[in-house]
């Protein structure tokens, strides 16, 4: 164990290294969020700082927690009037479009992993439910990677494509998570009902509408009548109740990232006292939440076991990219009248980052088979998605002609 002084030292350095990283995205157009996860992984076991990290129950904490969050802030800065049109195709992106995605990457993945001979799942190669479980795992869209590159930008998108695709990326998390769960419990208790998994389903994202909606007027209310006797703790307020909705929908068997998100969206569309200052507080929180989240996957993962991996997993990435995520955003959008760039370009937004890694450690803590051959796999699919896609969004929304120079933050 570190002394103190040194675990001071070291998260400064961390904290520090990140925050350049961060300015220099801003400057070269390198997504913040690829950059958190190299610093973290050139100071892990594998890098020259030499960090002793391999807790995925840990990692998973700092995820979740980090998670609710990023997810609050989201729905604080998201504006009703934007979400409101595209209601239906979003939520239609967040089900259906998940849905297809699991099928289709499972399918790849059952096809290529059963014939690779780097990478194999017990003697027969990988499963088809063990490749379901992969597709679960990377399936939904990462609500920070798209509120960072969207709100950081000099660039604008129109309202309504903005707004799809962030309701798409903080609603359809839900989903995933319960569909790993379920798959992970089939493979490792072998009990598996459609008709239990679609109950759980309604039931738990009931249970997460109501108490979003609820405690997201609820806290409206407690900050107009708290009358607190300094400004500085109206933030601390709303950090306690983003914790106690996030805990009571959990307990309840509620989805809590819908929840919290839900709750966020109520709040920001509502005048309350202190708004500014509470909001600009969850901005610095949320970004202190990235960097300690993707510091904490870099940290985790170790580079010297990524090759045996690089190999399917780009195949898998580029699979993702540039058939699974396309067929499944045209199908979805199918009945939509919205012109074919934006649907291409939704189809490119597929950025994977936080939720898959976090659903990744899953299989870690409950020792399933190559449980660590699966989260590098996701990792290393992660890092392609951000990398690929988090570097061109900017180019592609300018060629196909849907961003704008946003003067305000140009200046």
């Amino acid at each position: 164990m570190f002394p103190t002084e040194q675990i001071f030292i070291i998260i400064a350095v961390l904290l520090l290294a990140s925050v350049f990283a961060s300015k220099a995205s801003a400057r070269f157009g390198v997504p913040a969020l690829l950059l958190f996860l190299i610093v973290g992984m050139v100071a892990g076991s594998d890098g020259i700082g030499q960090i002793q990290f391999h807790d995925p129950v840990i990692a998973k904490f700092i995820g979740d927690y980090a998670l609710t969050i990023i997810l609050f802030t989201g729905g604080l800065d998201t504006e009703w009037s934007k979400i409101r049109p595209v209601l239906l195709p979003g939520l239609t992106l967040a089900s259906v479009g998940v849905i297809l995605t699991v099928l289709l990457v499972a399918t790849f993945s059952w096809f290529i992993l059963g014939s690779f001979s780097s990478f194999e799942i017990g003697t027969q190669g990988i499963s088809w439910g063990q490749a379901l479980l992969l597709g679960a795992i990377i399936s939904s869209t990462d609500a920070a990677a798209v509120f960072s590159v969207f709100r950081s930008s000099t660039f604008k998108l129109p309202e309504k494509l903005q707004g799809l695709l962030e309701l798409e990326s903080g609603s359809n998390d839900p989903i995933a998570v319960l569909l790993t769960i379920n798959i992970l419990a089939t493979l490792t208790r072998s009990h598996f009902s459609v008709g239990a998994f679609l109950w759980e389903l309604f039931v738990e994202l009931a249970i997460a509408i109501l108490i979003g909606y609820g405690s997201g007027l609820g806290m409206v209310w407690m900050m107009n009548h708290l009358n607190l006797p300094s400004q500085g703790l109206y933030p601390v307020a709303t950090l306690g109740g983003i914790f106690l909705i996030s805990g009571t929908t959990t307990l309840l068997n509620g989805s809590a990232v819908l929840a919290v998100y839900l709750a966020g969206i109520i709040m920001g569309n509502r005048p309350f006292v202190h708004k500014e200052s509470i909001v600009s507080f969850h901005d610095g929180l949320t970004w202190l939440m990235q960097i300690t989240m993707f510091l904490t996957f870099g940290l985790l993962v170790n580079p010297s076991e990524l090759p045996k991996t690089a190999g399917v997993a780009i195949a898998i990435a580029l699979f993702l990219i540039f058939v699974a995520r396309p067929v499944s955003v045209f199908v979805s959008l199918g009945f939509d009248p919205m012109k074919w760039q934006e649907k291409l370009f939704i189809s490119w937004v597929g950025l994977r980052g936080s939720v898959p890694i976090i659903l990744a450690t899953l299989p870690l803590t409950v020792n399933f088979p190559h449980s660590k051959d699966i989260f590098n796999v996701v990792f290393f699919i992660v890092l392609v998605s951000i990398f690929l896609q988090g570097l061109t969004l900017i180019p592609v929304a300018k060629y196909l002609k849907l961003a704008e120079m946003n003067e305000v933050n140009a200046k």
